[in-house]
């Protein structure tokens, strides 16, 4: 064996050493790696069942929100059809209390001036009556 054959021998077995190692290294890699390919799997899963579970509740949730947002709109339309009709009560009763103070008042200003010109005159010819008694009472 002459020297350069020596030197590609132990080039090779160098070489196969280096693959060796590097077949190690690779594998020593991979089994951390398979290990993570697992867990990653797993925790796909369980996202999986979590977010199904949370959908299902929240789907439950905005049903129910829908149904208590139909109840509240109808409560509105309630509220509204109220104001309204309170409003048109009240136009009624200060229409009703116009058309009262109108036709009760007027009348009922006249009906007092009357009294009033009643008592004064009645009062007038008491004053008068009584002046006249009491002049004939003196004359004789």
């Amino acid at each position: 064996m002459s020297g350069g054959e020596v030197i590609a021998l132990l080039g090779s077995i160098a070489g196969l050493i280096a693959a060796i190692a590097l077949l190690a290294f690779v594998l020593f890699v991979a089994m951390p790696l398979l290990k993570t390919g697992k867990l990653l799997e797993e925790l796909r899963l369980g996202v999986r069942e979590v977010n199904t579970g949370i959908l299902v509740e929240a789907r439950e949730t905005v049903r129910a929100t829908n149904d208590e947002l139909r109840k509240l709109a109808v409560v509105t339309e309630d509220v509204a059809k109220v104001s309204d009709n309170v409003a048109k009560v009240s136009e009624n009763v200060s229409s009703l209390s116009n058309v009262f103070r109108n036709t009760v008042s007027g009348p009922l200003i006249k009906t007092a001036a009357f009294t009033y010109g009643l008592r004064a005159a009645s009062k007038g010819k008491k004053a008068k009556s009584t002046k006249k008694t009491a002049k004939s009472t003196k004359e004789k």
